[in-house]
């Protein structure tokens, strides 16, 4: 990173971390709300209102997307495969039905809601996967263009902020004492990893590594909702020389680089024992990283953009997310993780 770069990020970032810690002093105050949470809201309320200066925007880009990628990597060193066992047959399940009917009814109701078919690709691989970088890594797959691709990305980041704030409280009340549910609902429901993270956070820090466990595996699967799409998109492509295009496109999204470092730091600390002292500088800089990130995606959420989108788009948003959530319930009540 050169010296101009770090002089445009310190304005956003400086102001992330005093959100953090602004959050972390309330939160002695208010032990209920945690940190997690009032970073975010905090970060909405003053993002809207006192802090809306473009300066801002590439340390707070940075805040929410880098830091809480470092966050996951250093998740690693608190989880082993052991942990990850705990998921069992029927957690690897659960995320392949969430997303199949996730995909498919998403795709059925851009249709029923007159959204073309690159936005309802879009809408259906952000859900599924993990949100904007879904939708980035499908939408040049698909040709769509860059308004198609900011309205949806608007429109995941809506209900997945509705729904990072809503799920917490029907985890806990349909499954008040098992960890692994909550962790199952959140992690595998919620769109983009932030909201994954400050969702379980918003019940209990010990939710958050399961929740990222059940994330993860679906991060895994983009790869798979790519080269689907891919094959969609050359059904109705029409020259080769297009498919050719597309499929030129569709081999630059790997996994993102952040699940291998996970996976990586997963297996070292699976496989060696690590001073007790790695676990505990891991848990607090991954916390303070994960506050920060969080009051990052406060700052950044600009609720104006929502508004305009109008009322179809919202409809279309909360219908897929009552899908989500009433299959991720149904499933887990009836399937138990």
């Amino acid at each position: 990173m050169t010296k101009t770069e770090i002089q445009k990020i310190l304005p956003g970032l400086g102001l992330s971390v005093g959100v953090a810690i602004l959050a972390k002093s309330l939160a002695l105050l208010f032990p209920t709300l945690g940190g997690a949470t009032i970073a975010i809201l905090l970060g909405i309320v003053l993002g809207n209102t006192v802090f809306k200066q473009p300066i801002l925007q590439a340390g707070t880009k940075f805040s929410e997307s880098r830091l809480l990628e470092y966050s996951v990597v250093l998740l690693g060193f608190t989880v082993t495969f052991q942990t990850i066992a705990q998921l069992g047959v029927r957690g690897f399940i659960f995320v392949f039905v969430m997303m199949t009917v996730v995909i498919i009814s998403t795709l059925y109701l851009g249709g029923a809601f007159k959204f073309n078919r690159k936005m309802s690709m879009m809408m259906a691989g952000g859900n599924a996967v993990c949100g904007s970088s879904a939708i980035g890594a499908i939408a040049p797959a698909i040709k769509a263009d860059d308004q198609e691709k900011g309205q949806i990305i608007t429109l995941v980041n809506l209900l997945g902020t509705i729904m990072m704030l809503t799920l917490p409280f029907l985890g806990t009340s349909f499954f008040p004492k098992d960890v692994l549910a909550q962790g199952a609902l959140i992690g595998g429901t919620l769109q983009s990893v932030g909201q994954v993270v400050a969702g379980a956070s918003l019940i209990d820090p010990s939710v958050v590594q399961y929740a990222m466990l059940f994330k993860i595996l679906r991060i895994i699967l983009l790869v798979v909702v790519v080269a689907i799409f891919e094959k969609m998109a050359q059904a109705t492509a029409t020259s080769h020389a297009t498919e050719a295009k597309i499929k030129k496109r569709t081999k630059k999204f790997p996994i993102p680089w952040y699940v291998t470092g996970f996976l990586i730091v997963c297996i070292l600390n699976s496989f060696i024992t690590l001073p007790s002292s790695f676990e505990a500088v891991a848990h607090f800089l991954s916390t303070w990283f994960e506050t920060t990130a969080l009051a990052a995606i406060g700052l950044r959420l600009d609720l104006r953009r929502f508004i305009k989108e109008g009322p179809r788009f919202l409809f279309y948003g909360l219908s897929v997310g009552g899908v989500q959530t009433v299959t991720a319930l149904l499933f887990l009540v009836v399937f138990p993780v």
